[in-house]
């Protein structure tokens, strides 16, 4: 089983920009989908972006589309969120999970990070 640990969070100012790794030990990284979810204090934990093994595929949530951007690098493991033009609102605690289907990747979750703070001070 593939089991994530994300990297990268921090503090940074409104307009800027972030980016999370989440590196996955497990010879069999490259068949499983993978995807980044937040939840933020006192908010259920939501969708941010998923990308199917190939990185062919790739969705996002509304709130989000056009300022992050999901990629995954099979060589090494790894899948990166690279956050820009961040907002307060994107405050949260950032969590890498696999999956085991990409059309139902939020029924198919497998293993989920520790998460990694992101904070965005206005």
């Amino acid at each position: 089983q593939v089991q994530p640990v994300e990297s990268g969070g921090g503090l940074v100012q409104a307009g800027g920009s972030l980016r999370l790794s989440c590196a996955a030990s497990g010879r069999t990284f490259s068949s499983y989908t993978m995807g980044w979810f937040r939840q933020a204090p006192g908010k259920e934990r939501e969708f941010v972006a998923v990308i199917s093994w190939s990185g062919g595929m790739t969705k996002y949530a509304d709130s989000v589309k056009g300022r992050f951007t999901i990629s995954r690098d099979n060589a090494e493991n790894t899948v990166y969120l690279q956050m820009d033009s961040l907002k307060p609102e994107d405050t949260a605690v950032y969590y890498c999970a696999t999956a085991r289907d990409y059309t139902n990747y939020l029924t198919s979750v497998v293993s989920w990070g520790q998460g990694t703070q992101v904070t965005v001070s206005s």
